[in-house]
C-alpha cells in the first residue's frame, strides 16, 4: 500500500498563513512586510512570528533596510522554501487527485 498524499504535508509550510508567505513570496525576488500583513490580514507581530519559523527553518531570507528614511523589512524564498513549497503543491496535487477519483 502506498503512503497517503497526507504524509508528505509538511507542518511547519502548511499552516495557512505561512503557505501564504511562501506562496506570495515565491511569485517574487522579495516581498515588503507591510505588503504581506495587508494581503493576509495579519497584525505585525502575527506576522513576524510566522516569518521567523520560516526563516528558523531556512525557508525564508529576511533583509532589514531603509527606503529613504523609513525602516523597512523584505522577506525573500531561499532555494530550500522553494523546495518545501514545490513539495508541499505536489502533496496538495495528490490530494486533489485522489478526491477528484473518489
Amino acid at each position: 500500500m502506498t503512503e497517503h498524499p497526507t504524509a508528505a504535508l509538511d507542518d511547519v509550510v502548511h499552516q495557512r498563513h505561512r503557505l501564504g508567505i511562501l506562496t506570495i513570496a515565491g511569485e517574487v525576488k522579495r516581498v515588503e512586510f507591510a505588503y504581506l500583513k495587508s494581503t493576509l490580514n495579519l497584525t505585525a507581530g502575527n506576522l513576524s512570528r510566522h516569518i521567523a519559523v520560516l526563516e528558523e527553518a531556512g525557508l525564508l531570507a529576511v533583509e532589514k533596510g531603509y527606503e529613504g528614511k523609513r525602516p523597512k523589512t523584505w522577506v525573500s524564498v531561499t532555494a530550500a522554501g522553494r523546495k518545501a513549497l514545490a513539495t508541499e503543491m505536489a502533496a496538495l496535487r495528490a490530494l486533489l487527485d485522489r478526491h477528484s477519483k473518489a
